[in-house]
């Protein structure tokens, strides 16, 4: 119960301050724990980071698979690909997971993120090689580019809407540069 206390803990934090915001004096404070406590836990901020990713990061991919699967054709499954991952992004998972992404973590802990996209990547191979994608694998990586770049977009409060972006995201998953 403490474990979950703290992952909560550590989420707020991240999504309100960052990486920088996620401490062992501030988690103790938010749980109400002694920071010697914390430690009983997690023995660095790195272990609290990695165990975050490994709670959320399935949660949130079964959220984009799920979207994927109710939909019919190629088309519309990266539709569906992009459409979630950006309907995610107000959520306090998401940031957490994005204040991660941007943060310095040790090797471990960066493997198991670049691990974690690897497994979002592989969701819509299959769609792009049923467009008929001669390298569906890396137009998933590229595709993703695009996600990455519409998320960040949007995190920062760009000067436009979070709808048109995900729109224009949308547009350029689908037809390119053509959109």
């Amino acid at each position: 119960m403490q474990r979950g206390a703290l992952l909560d803990a550590a989420r707020t934090l991240l999504s309100e301050g960052g990486t920088e915001a996620l401490t062992f004096p501030a988690l103790a404070e938010r749980t109400g724990l002694a920071r010697s406590s914390v430690y009983e836990y997690f023995r660095s901020r790195a272990a609290v980071v990695e165990e975050l990713c490994a709670v959320d990061f399935p949660v949130w991919a079964a959220e984009v698979e799920a979207a994927m699967e109710r939909a019919a054709t190629p088309e519309e499954k990266i539709e569906a690909y992009v459409r979630r991952q950006l309907a995610l992004v107000g959520d306090r998972r998401h940031r957490a997971v994005v204040a991660i992404s941007a943060g310095e973590l040790d090797a471990g802990a960066r493997e198991k993120i670049r691990a974690a996209h690897g497994g979002l990547i592989a969701m819509i191979v299959e769609a792009l090689a049923a467009l008929g994608h001669e390298q569906p694998r890396l137009a998933a990586m590229l595709l993703q580019g695009v996600v990455d770049a519409a998320v960040r977009r949007i995190e920062l409060g760009a000067a436009e809407d979070p709808t048109d972006i995900t729109e224009a995201a949308v547009a350029m998953a689908l037809h390119g540069i053509h959109g």
